[in-house]
């Protein structure tokens, strides 16, 4: 199989020919393997190449049996590999077991053959670790896919595979998605498990992918999201599958549109405030009815409460690590950057640290409450297109002005524990993409896919791919 017709098919489109006997696993893989050496080099968004592997292994009899994938380095682990978490303290660290999620992707015939690029612990919207390096946008390369799923959204984007593993707990999926031009859905909280492990940031984060089809997305999730014993919170299974939302009728939605930054005190740039108003007018031109509304809740509370979680959560990974390993914590074993976070975790008390999840759940009740109005919230992902690469970080006293005007819209809906989307719907003038972002009440992920797949045809993307 060429490139150009690999790159033409998304992965459910991939699995079929595979179905039919027109192509075999071993080819894909062979086709994205090649991609990934061509490419790689100057993205940096594959850091573990496990090619072998795959190939000595069957792929499952699933619905995307035979599919090329990749699996983010944090969060997903494969028994006896290290999953670093763009850590050197988890570097050389192995897994003792498959994720469950890795099992059902596995168990779905998905041919796992790599890991992706992520920072230091999963807690920047930028992939710039200093263990991994910084992967970079196939769009532009001086500027960032995002962050933290930035090694997968570059790799989907540069078309080494058509989808990958990705996870979200302040925007992680949605903010590289929107700066590779791909579809990023992150769902409710406890939708996804991440058994054996316990939740993520006080239930904040939560697993999927990201895809260049609204499609490959559905059937992901409809893998994906199968409770395991002993998960701390779960959502039942949907009432049809995810695969089955795609193409059906939305009906009218009634949907809030926001085209300003939910952070206080925060701004658009007017390209991507416009983008916002243009989607309403699109969604207007399906039949929906668009107002303008904003979200309740307390945001600047939300997002300090958010801060101290994350620098708690931080503080007892790296200690239980340091208990493993039989040694405490040295210089150098995290950036600066983490650091900073960690040691606010430290000075935090326990006290602390449940107000600060009260605040979280208080949060998330106001902020439910827009959908007992409407359907559907429209906002920006991001705050303005991709940034270059070492601006977040070049000036430490810029690092959270700089973080929250880059990503002033995802955390809210991390903490609210409802599904938003974002879907590629614009480009800036300079060439790069601008996500849209669509949030749904607790649990209604087949309402977004439904919207998703109505957008999609509406306003194609999938045949819209960088240069490189």
């Amino acid at each position: 199989m060429r490139f150009d017709e690999y790159r033409s098919h998304d992965a459910v489109g991939l699995a079929g020919l595979v179905a039919k006997g027109e192509v075999t696993a071993g080819e894909l893989l062979d086709v994205a393997v090649a991609r990934m050496a061509e490419v790689n080099p100057r993205l940096n968004a594959v850091t573990r190449d496990l090619s072998e592997q795959a190939r000595a292994e069957a792929p499952g009899a699933g619905p995307l049996a035979g599919v090329p994938y990749l699996l983010k380095d944090l969060g997903a682990h494969m028994a006896g590999l290290p999953t670093s978490s763009g850590s050197k303290m988890f570097s050389e660290t192995p897994a003792v077991a498959d994720s469950a999620i890795t099992k059902l992707y596995r168990g779905a015939g998905l041919s796992i053959f790599g890991k992706t690029n992520t920072p230091e612990f999963g807690l920047w919207p930028v992939t710039e670790s200093d263990l991994l390096g910084p992967a970079r946008n196939p769009w532009d390369l001086s500027r960032t896919p995002g962050g933290s799923s930035g090694g997968a959204s570059a790799a989907v984007a540069a078309g080494i595979v058509p989808a990958a593993h990705a996870s979200d707990g302040g925007g992680s999926i949605r903010i590289p998605a929107a700066c590779c031009g791909l579809f990023g859905m992150k769902p409710s909280r406890g939708r996804v498990s991440f058994a054996p492990a316990g939740e993520g940031w006080a239930g904040a984060s939560i697993m999927h992918a990201v895809t260049r089809s609204v499609r490959d997305s559905a059937v992901l999730l409809d893998i994906a999201c199968v409770p395991q014993p002993g998960d701390p919170y779960f959502l039942n299974l949907p009432e049809r599958p995810y695969a089955e939302e795609v193409g059906r009728d939305p009906g009218k939605l009634r949907i809030a549109i926001f085209d300003g930054s939910l952070t206080p005190g925060g701004t658009l740039d007017p390209e991507v405030a416009e983008a916002v108003r243009e989607a309403g007018r699109l969604c207007e031109s399906l039949g929906h009815h668009v107002e303008a509304a904003t979200l309740p809740g307390d945001h600047a509370a939300m997002q300090a409460a958010a801060g101290l979680v994350m620098g708690a959560s931080v503080v007892a990974n790296v200690e239980a690590e340091a208990e493993r390993r039989g040694r405490p914590l040295a210089d150098g074993d995290l950036e600066a950057a983490t650091l900073r976070v960690y040691h606010r975790g430290k000075a935090e008390s326990a006290a602390a640290y449940v107000r600060a999840v009260q605040t979280l759940h208080a949060y998330g009740r106001a902020a439910a409450s827009l959908f007992e109005t409407y359907d559907v919230m429209l906002l920006a992902t991001l705050g303005r297109p991709a940034i270059p690469i070492g601006y977040l970080f070049e000036d430490p006293k810029l690092l959270v002005e700089r973080l929250f005007s880059y990503m002033p819209n995802t955390q809210a809906f991390n903490n609210s524990g409802q599904p938003a989307m974002t879907v590629p719907l614009a480009w800036s003038k300079g060439g790069l993409p601008i996500g849209i972002q669509f949030a749904a009440r607790t649990g209604a992920e087949g309402l977004l896919f439904r919207l998703a797949g109505q957008l999609e045809q509406a306003r194609p993307w999938f045949g819209r791919v960088p240069a490189l």
